[in-house]
Formats: C-alpha cells, sequence, structure tokens
C-alpha cells in the first residue's frame, strides 16, 4: 500500500548573485506560484501558509504538507441533449455515438443530468490521482516562468533564460529527492553554503532540516532572520562608535539581500567632509554605497559610518580600510561639486532653465518656471502669504537642477537649493520652500510645512496638470511618465491638509490660460488625414479644466478610503461638487460624524423619499411656504421645526461648521417621521399638494447646506 502521509516539500533552485531590489518580490511570486501549482493540482488546500525563503544566491519555498499522490481526479463532460442524443424511436444518434467514443466510453454508461435547457447526456470518469514526484518539475517550472522578470538571460549553450543562471537545485518530499530537472539543473540533496565560510556541498538529509544545513554552512536563509542580524549587528557597531546608527527599513532589506551571514564593521571619514551638506553625505552613503550613517547625540551627521560585510573576517580591520578607501572619492566630490556651486549665486542659474527643454510643446523649463512664479504671486495674494517671498521662491525652485551637486544627485534637488539659497542670504521662508515644495514626496510623507512652500506646491502641481493634460499625455492604464497621480494628489493634500480655501476649477482655468497654444494644438485628436481639427481656446480650455478637476477629485477617493471614511459618504459631498477641497474636507468629516448617529439612517431615508417625491413632482412644488395652508398636527410640527431650523443654522452655514449644522438637522427626526406617517404630500387639493412639496424642498436644501445625505445607507 502506497504511503500517502504529508509530508513537507523542499523547493531550493541556487543560482548567482540576485538582484536585492527584486529579490523578496522574486521569492514572494515563487512561493505562491508553487503553492497555486499544488492546490490547483488537488495536492494541498489553497489558503495553507507556505514559508517564503531567499537569501542573494537562491530561491526557496517550504510548503508543510504535501500528500504522496493526488486524489482520485473527476471529470463530468456534458453531451448532447436527449432530444439531439435519442431519435424517436430511443435509439442513440450518431451524435450521441460520437460523444461516447470521443470519451472511451460505452453509450450504455452514459449518465444523464439535468440544467436550464432540459435533460442532457453526461460522460462521468474517474481516475487514480498521479504521484506528487512527477508533478512537481512542472509546477516549479510554471512557477519560474509567471515570474516578474523584465529582461531575463542566457548562460552557456543552454536553452533556458532566467534572472540569473541557475547552479543547483533541491527538491525533496520529507527525506525523497524528487527526480527532475529545472531549467535544465537535475535534482537532488546537495545544496550550497557561503562562498568563503563554507564552499564545500551541503547535504541535506530532508526538507525540514534544510534551514538548520543552511545555517550551519554560515547562511541564514530565512530573510526575516537576516534583517534581524543586519539591525542586531549595526547596533553592536553603533555602540563601537559612540553614536546612533540610521538604519532605514529600505536600507535594512537591501543590505539583507546582499548578504548570507552579515557582519557589520565600524569605519570612520575626515571631519573635514562634514561641511558638506549633510544629505549629500547620507545619500552617498545609503544609496551609493550601502553603508548606514552615524549620528551625535545631538542628531547630526557624525564622521563615523557603519559598513555590512558578507563575512566574519578574522582582520576586519583590513575590511574596514577597504570600506573607508571607497567611500573617499565620493565625499571628495561632493566637497568639489558644493565647494564650486557656492562660487555663484543660486539664481545665476535662472537664465540657464532656456537651454533645458520641459516638454516640447510647452517650452522650455525657464518657461515653466515663469507660469508657475504668476501662479504662486496670484495664489499667495488669495491666501494671505507675502507674493513676492513666493514669486522669488518659484523664480528660484528649479535653479538647483543646473548646479554640479544636483547633477551628480538628483534625488537631492530640492535640498540644495535650499542649502544654496541660504548661504546666499535669501529669506528663511524662500530658501526652506525651495525644498518643502516639492512635499509629500512619497506616501505618508507631509505636505510643505511653511506658507511660502505650501503656495509654491500648489502653484507647481497646477501647472504640470494643465501642461500636460493639454499636449494629451493624461495617465492612461499604468503610464503616468509624468507621476500627475501623485501630483494630484499631492495638490490635494496641500490644498486640504493646508486649509487653503481656492476655488480649484478657477486655479486649473488660471493655469490654462497661461499655456500657449500649440500645447493646446498638440493635445487635439488627429483626424484620418493627420491633422488636427480647428482650435477653439476657450472650449479646449473648459473641457480640459472639468477633466483636470475631475482627475484631482478622483485621487481623494482613496485618500480619504484610507483615512476610514465611506465610499457613500464621499459621494454624498461629492454630489454637490464643493470648489473649494479645504471646504470639501470639512463637509466630508462632518458627514462622517453625522453617520455615527442613531438618526442618521432614518434621516437618510427620509431624504431619499423626499428627493423622489420631488423628481416625480417635476417642479410643481409651491416657491415659497404658504403658512395659511399648513395643517395641524404632524405638518405644522415638521413647519414648525423647520422655521426654527433654518434660523438656527443659518449662521452655523455662512461660518462652515457642517459638524454642528449636521448635529441640529438631526433633531429633525422626529418631525420628520411623524409627517411621513400622518401627512398625505400628494393631496387632492393642488394649492395644498404645492404648499407640501415647498415645506419638502426646503427641508431637502438645509441638508444640501452640506451634502446630499441622501446617499447615506438608510435604514
Amino acid at each position: 500500500m502506497t504511503d500517502n502521509a504529508n509530508k513537507p516539500l523542499l523547493i531550493e533552485l541556487g543560482t548567482e548573485e540576485l538582484p536585492p531590489k527584486a529579490l523578496d518580490e522574486l521569492a514572494k511570486d515563487f512561493a505562491l506560484g508553487v503553492r497555486d501549482g499544488l492546490a490547483r493540482r488537488g495536492l494541498i488546500d489553497p489558503a495553507l501558509d507556505v514559508k517564503t525563503y531567499a537569501s542573494p544566491r537562491r530561491l526557496a519555498v517550504l510548503v508543510p504538507g504535501v500528500a504522496a499522490q493526488q486524489p482520485p481526479q473527476k471529470s463530468e463532460v456534458l453531451g448532447p441533449y436527449l432530444n439531439i442524443g435519442l431519435d424517436p424511436n430511443g435509439n442513440p444518434t450518431p451524435a450521441l455515438a460520437g460523444f461516447a467514443a470521443k470519451n472511451g466510453v460505452a453509450v450504455e454508461a452514459l449518465q444523464r443530468t439535468t440544467d436550464a435547457k432540459g435533460e442532457r447526456f453526461v460522460a462521468r470518469s474517474e481516475k487514480p490521482g498521479q504521484a506528487t514526484a512527477a508533478l512537481i518539475p512542472d509546477i516549479v517550472a510554471e512557477a519560474l516562468k509567471a515570474l516578474p522578470i523584465p529582461k531575463p538571460m542566457r548562460w552557456g549553450d543552454r536553452d533556458y533564460s532566467f534572472v540569473r543562471p541557475a547552479h543547483w537545485l533541491v527538491m525533496l518530499h520529507g527525506a525523497d529527492i524528487v527526480d527532475g530537472a529545472v531549467l535544465g539543473v537535475p535534482s537532488g540533496r546537495i545544496s550550497r553554503g557561503h562562498r568563503f565560510h563554507h564552499p564545500a556541498p551541503v547535504h541535506v538529509t530532508d526538507a525540514d532540516a534544510w534551514l538548520d544545513s543552511l545555517r550551519a554552512a554560515k547562511v541564514l536563509a530565512d530573510p526575516a532572520e537576516r534583517r534581524a542580524r543586519v539591525r542586531a549587528e549595526v547596533e553592536r557597531a553603533g555602540r563601537e562608535t559612540g553614536g546612533s546608527p540610521r538604519l532605514s527599513d529600505a536600507l535594512c532589506d537591501e543590505i539583507a539581500n546582499l548578504t548570507e551571514w552579515p557582519v557589520a564593521i565600524a569605519c570612520t571619514f575626515e571631519r573635514d567632509f562634514l561641511r558638506v551638506p549633510s544629505e549629500a553625505l547620507i545619500t552617498t552613503m545609503e544609496t551609493n554605497q550601502k553603508f548606514v550613517p552615524v549620528f551625535d547625540a545631538a542628531g547630526k551627521l557624525s564622521e563615523h559610518f557603519i559598513g555590512v560585510a558578507n563575512i566574519e573576517s578574522r582582520d576586519p580591520a583590513e575590511i574596514r580600510k577597504g570600506y573607508e578607501r571607497v567611500i573617499r572619492p565620493r565625499f571628495a566630490d561632493a566637497r568639489f561639486f558644493y565647494d564650486e556651486d557656492l562660487k555663484a549665486p543660486l539664481s545665476a542659474q535662472f537664465e540657464s532653465l532656456k537651454n533645458v527643454t520641459y516638454q516640447q510643446s510647452l517650452g522650455s523649463v525657464w518657461d515653466k518656471t515663469v507660469r508657475v512664479a504668476e501662479l504662486a504671486r496670484v495664489i499667495a495674494n488669495r491666501v494671505g502669504v507675502d507674493a513676492a517671498l513666493a514669486t522669488r521662491a518659484a523664480a528660484l525652485a528649479k535653479c538647483d537642477l543646473m548646479t554640479r551637486m544636483v547633477g551628480e544627485f538628483p534625488e537631492l534637488q530640492g535640498v540644495m537649493g535650499r542649502y544654496y539659497a541660504t548661504a546666499n542670504g535669501e529669506p528663511a521662508d524662500v530658501a526652506d520652500a525651495l525644498d518643502a515644495f516639492y512635499q509629500p514626496r512619497y506616501a505618508g510623507d507631509g505636505i510643505a510645512a511653511g506658507g511660502v512652500g505650501r503656495v509654491l506646491a500648489v502653484a507647481e502641481r497646477v501647472d504640470t496638470l494643465a501642461g500636460i493634460f493639454a499636449v494629451g499625455m493624461k495617465p492612461s492604464g499604468n503610464k503616468d511618465p509624468f507621476a500627475l497621480r501623485r501630483a494630484a494628489l499631492g495638490l490635494a493634500r496641500t490644498l486640504i491638509e493646508g486649509d487653503l480655501a481656492l476655488d480649484l476649477p478657477a486655479l486649473v482655468a488660471e493655469a490654462l490660460a497661461q499655456l500657449p497654444e500649440t500645447a493646446l494644438i498638440a493635445g487635439l485628436p488627429k483626424a484620418k488625414d493627420g491633422k488636427a481639427p480647428p482650435l477653439e481656446p476657450g472650449r479646449r480650455r473648459a473641457e480640459l479644466g472639468a477633466e483636470i478637476v475631475e482627475f484631482v477629485i478622483d485621487r481623494l477617493r482613496g485618500y480619504y478610503a484610507d483615512a476610514g471614511i465611506a465610499a457613500e459618504q464621499f459621494e454624498a459631498v461629492r454630489a454637490l461638487a464643493p470648489t473649494d477641497l479645504s471646504d470639501f474636507d470639512a463637509r466630508l468629516r462632518a458627514v462622517a460624524a453625522f453617520a455615527r448617529l442613531p438618526q442618521a439612517q432614518a434621516l437618510a431615508a427620509a431624504n431619499k423619499r423626499i428627493a423622489n417625491i420631488l423628481r416625480q413632482a417635476d417642479g410643481s412644488a409651491a416657491a415659497t411656504i404658504d403658512a395659511a395652508l399648513i395643517g395641524a398636527g404632524a405638518e405644522a410640527g415638521l413647519h414648525g421645526a423647520l422655521v426654527y431650523a433654518q434660523s438656527a443654522t443659518a449662521p452655523l452655514v455662512a461660518a462652515r461648521d457642517y459638524v454642528e449644522l449636521l448635529k441640529r438637522l438631526a433633531q429633525l427626526r422626529e418631525p420628520v417621521d411623524a409627517f411621513f406617517t400622518d401627512v398625505m404630500v400628494m393631496a387632492d387639493d393642488p394649492a395644498v399638494r404645492a404648499n407640501r412639496l415647498a415645506l419638502l424642498a426646503q427641508l431637502r436644501r438645509l441638508f444640501l447646506n452640506v451634502a446630499d445625505v441622501s446617499l447615506l445607507p438608510s435604514a
């Protein structure tokens, strides 16, 4: 009898060094591919939690329990309906005989089933499942083929391709070797340890012993364990320096994906380099060399840094010398660039922006800078920021792109502008804005802290959106070469979180008004003859403006979803199309608070009912309420409550105190419920009917001062 007990399955593919930034994604996708392949063949539960392993020279997956054989494989093939499969005398037709022959069964063995169209024949069969060992090579090959590898490579004279050449393969089901080959490499139980600490082959007795076998060979195959060791080693080396190392998650991940047995080495550089802006030194250390910067007790960059080696050396001093030697020329370059850039004021770079093309139809970076400066002036005047400072900041904002330092380290744009502007004696608000206006740079980053920076951030993003939409290069699918989605969200966040009361459609219209007509023409759809239709500038700008505003608002869906605000609440505010995003936010926060009140669902239902009644009435409501036509009881009660609510909420509407406004309106639940219970809105008397419709219309307008609450979930 075959032993079909579940056993752990190990797959390890050994390669040359894998790209560190892609390693985590490759390992995860490989493990998921193997799991899904096993699940599709009925060998494991699709929800089984498999263990993902990876190191610079291997991808591996350990599946906790896999049977030795598939369960019996059942199949069901639907055949012809009875009226086609049988003749009038009940004998099999050629169609039924052909179906039976095709499926390898006798006509008499066919069964019947029923669906919506009637009774039909079906061929059912069952055959034993295949051995797991026979299926695994194909499963592994499928998983590897599905990996996101943009540029696979070939090696030797083989026809196989992968991200890196493959050298060994371990496939063990329990203690048994799974025979087969993947990428031309035969499987076995021989793995490989650390290149230098353990060059001998690593014999793996069974799947469960693999991880410990590699650890004994100085390879930490568990990425989480390796990351923990990197952090522990960096902390240990940091204590040697007397400072505090700063190891970001991203750098920790990259170091862990470059090492199999990480060992940290404390190093130093000449203190004279510290007069170079710390961001430049840190960028060099982290981005170029994968070193960890160390800070002193005051939080300033120190002359210490930490390198992480992939070897436990008997002579760490030699490794230290190597790290210090390799970082010195990089720092010397940064110091040279910085000193050279300081020989001329930042503003001296302004004219050179004319030589840099921003976009063919939009002109140079200088042209863009001029447009942004004008927008910044207008925006600053509207929000109470010094317009002269905002215009000056806009004029200098792109100048650091022409400096030597940013030419070498593009990621320092803005940062170096701030340093150079400060060194040139520019006002602090201007210098800070040159760096801050790039915020938010990434998800979770804050917006610019200062008023000038926020004005510049808004102006820059509005001009970018207007220009790129105008030339017809808006995002499509996954393509967004100008990062317009990020620009739109950054614009919206700056307006909302900066509480800038600006009319977004008007702002976009002003940005579009500054664009040359060549840009508007460039974005027009071409006719069949290849020519663009005649330009109608006003109409074209209006269409673009509406499209851009809609694009910006759409970015807020995810923004508010992340904040826990329901989609229905977002739509309730969006239905009113507030043009001021800070006002949009205030309304939405109020709606979210209102939705938590016990009266909310009933009032949402009442608003739905009112909206439907008014829609069906088709404008037959009276223009004003005639108090003489108000009936006694529930009708009078609602009218009185409405008059009081209108008076009480008028100052709240003016003050945009939407939270308190909706709290007051929540008190209308009882008179509204009573009205709909006791009063017939569509009375026979036309005057009474019109008056009651006017009563409901005014009630609905009260709620529409905030949002269309009829779109909220109702009881």
